[in-house]
């Protein structure tokens, strides 16, 4: 790719990258181009054009599209490589966002303006008439909402780690809040590209608070118009809106939010879902593939590797290390599918397998790079989601602290802890994005110390009064768990609502390199006891009553080795993955108080409490 200066003001040449040898052309960009909306609002975009000797190509070409909330400018390095090899890029701000006009709202616009862009490229000169999509997180729920559309053009899509199901997973989870959307207001997208950002002493308060995140998650509730997120109103508007909103209703079944809902209007085109067991959308990117496989013609393809949000180019997370396998090429990996469905490359993607999973686990667990341990991990191809060999098999809960197959024999047992919502269990690890500052990501041994911001001691998990650990004898043989989870309880309190969490684990035994063992997290997950029959609908609990609970945890491929342990931890908090029920039973992102709650779970033979493990058998 060869670079030279232009004269022309609207073009600037990119960067020299080091693509790989099918790159033929030079790129030339277009900053800033206003495209109209429906409404007289123009949204910010850069194309990235096809140039030799820094001159555009003529003639039509297929586009690539992103439409995202944080800065166009950061597309330079996708947007070079596809252009270089024959694509317009398409780079576009969200509305209100950085260099686009308009308000934002969370993703409320962006089906129709999803719909109003993709119209306007395949109107352009320079298009062929088609077009595939591209983007991670956010800008993974803007390829959806447009999908919701049945927009002209759209060809294929590739969603990364997408928002999509917010209201049963995601935004909402069980009923809870989840606080990394706290931080992603305060320290990411309000200080950073917001309108009320644009004025620099506006941008320095906004970014006091972000910095302040911490001291505002042991403050909640959040109220309108008292901490300086009110300088930036529609996001402070929005987020008090979802603290408070737990019902999964009409609002999260929206298009942008309820992609399961929303299945008769979703385009019938070839759709690549990338996601990661880690991923803070993992359950939902396998809702979407299922309800996606279940309903289009389409090629519905489905790849789940060992990732933390947004990092498929890396195989280390947290503190495993999953072997140099691990890692994709996110651009290859991404332009086979274009050049299939874009140019009619005949590459045979589609006869891939639909699915394909990385089994983490069944490495030499030896200190590694930056002290992590070598988990491992396989990746293997599958014909669909959750597999159909799957024995979904109960492990049930027993008053020694045992996890057995074994249904409990004692006609009236149970476990009570007292959940003190001022002293929440601290979260360490887990499926989590947008909490720099505030939580680890990925698989992390589940052990207190000054790594955790709101730990006050360095003693593992397992040691807190308000912890509950079942754990099965040593494994004599390996077992896979590959598949959704859940955790059936059997519960009571002497609060009118409360929470109930659990974790699965997989705890490593002692070795030279780390001789106190790991206790490695691998999913969690949390039930709010007033949306315990239903998520549409809040009922209180009365005190001292026994109900049925299902934790819904997010789906996991792991090996537990052969001398290794299957644990699961219950308690009532996961803070600050979720936000901390005060046990009052007050309205939603609107308590006074706090109450020390008496929970109860029940493990006994009328009642037994478990968790029901997908295991796969031996091939």
């Amino acid at each position: 790719m060869r670079l030279r200066a232009l004269s022309l003001p609207v073009f600037l040449l990119v960067g020299s990258l080091p693509f790989a040898a099918q790159e033929s052309y030079d790129v030339i960009v277009a900053k800033n181009v206003m495209v109209p909306m429906r409404d007289g609002v123009r949204l910010a975009t850069d194309l990235y054009f096809p140039a030799r000797n820094g001159v555009r190509l003529e003639g039509k070409f297929p586009a690539i599209m992103e439409r995202t909330p944080y800065n166009k400018d950061g597309a330079a390095g996708w947007a070079t490589y596809y252009a270089a090899r024959g694509y317009v890029a398409v780079a576009q701000d969200t509305r209100g966002r950085y260099n686009s006009e308009g308000i934002w709202h969370m993703m409320t616009d962006d089906p129709s303006d999803g719909f109003e862009t993709a119209s306007w490229i395949v109107s352009q000169p320079w298009s062929d008439g088609g077009f595939a999509t591209i983007g991670t997180s956010y800008t993974g729920g803007t390829q959806h909402a447009l999908a919701l559309t049945n927009p002209p053009g759209l060809k294929a899509m590739v969603p990364a780690d997408a928002v999509s199901n917010a209201g049963y997973f995601g935004m909402r989870n069980g009923g809870a809040f989840e606080l990394r959307f706290l931080n992603w207001i305060f320290a990411m997208t309000g200080p950073s590209g917001s309108r009320a950002s644009r004025d620099p002493a506006t941008r320095a308060i906004l970014e006091e608070a972000g910095k302040s995140i911490r001291q505002y998650l042991e403050n909640l509730p959040l109220r309108k118009g008292l901490t300086p997120i009110r300088l930036a109103p529609e996001y402070e508007e929005w987020l008090i809106y979802a603290m408070g909103h737990g019902e999964n209703d009409a609002y999260w079944k929206q298009p942008v939010f309820g992609v399961v809902d929303q299945m008769a209007a979703y385009k019938d085109v070839p759709v690549y879902l990338i996601g990661g067991w880690y991923d803070s959308w993992a359950r939902q990117t396998t809702m979407s593939y299922m309800a996606l496989a279940k309903s289009k013609k389409s090629p519905q393809k489905l790849i789940m590797g060992p990732w933390i949000h947004g990092q498929h180019t890396r195989s280390a997370h947290g503190q495993a290390d999953f072997g140099p396998d691990a890692a994709i090429d996110g651009l290859a990996f991404r332009l086979r599918w274009y050049e299939r469905w874009l140019k009619n490359v005949q590459n045979g993607v589609e006869n891939q397998a639909p699915v394909k999973i990385f089994v983490m686990g069944g490495g030499s667990e030896a200190k590694v790079a930056e002290g992590r341990h070598l988990h491992g991990g396989v990746w293997r191809e599958e014909k669909e989601w959750p597999l159909v060999r799957a024995r979904f098999t109960p492990y049930y809960l027993h008053s020694d602290g045992s996890l057995s197959p074994q249904k409990p024999a004692e006609t009236s047992s149970h476990t009570s802890y007292d959940f003190d919502p001022r002293n929440p269990v601290p979260a360490i690890g887990g499926n989590i994005s947008s909490a720099d500052g505030i939580m680890l990501q990925g698989a992390w041994d589940q052990k207190c110390g000054a790594h955790v911001w709101n730990c006050k001691d360095s003693l593992p998990l397992s040691a807190r009064r308000d912890v509950l650990v079942f754990m099965t004898p040593p494994l004599t043989e390996d077992v896979e768990v590959t598949g959704p989870i859940d955790v059936k309880l059997w519960a009571s309190s002497s609060a009118v609502d409360t929470d109930f969490t659990a974790k699965l684990i997989d705890v490593h035994q002692p070795t030279p390199d780390f001789p106190g063992g790991i206790a490695m997290n691998l999913e969690d997950g949390i039930i709010r006891a007033r949306f315990r029959n239903s998520r549409e609908k809040q009922e209180l609990m009365k005190p001292g009553e026994i109900y049925e609970f299902t934790i819904q945890l997010y789906p996991t491929s792991n090996l537990f080795k052969a001398g290794h342990l299957i644990r699961l931890d219950i308690s009532s908090s996961n803070f600050p993955r979720f936000d901390v029920n005060p046990n009052t039973g007050e309205p939603l992102n609107d308590h006074r108080r706090m109450f020390t709650a008496t929970n109860s779970i029940y493990h006994d033979s009328a009642r037994p409490s478990h968790v029901i493990l997908p295991i796969i058998p031996k091939q």
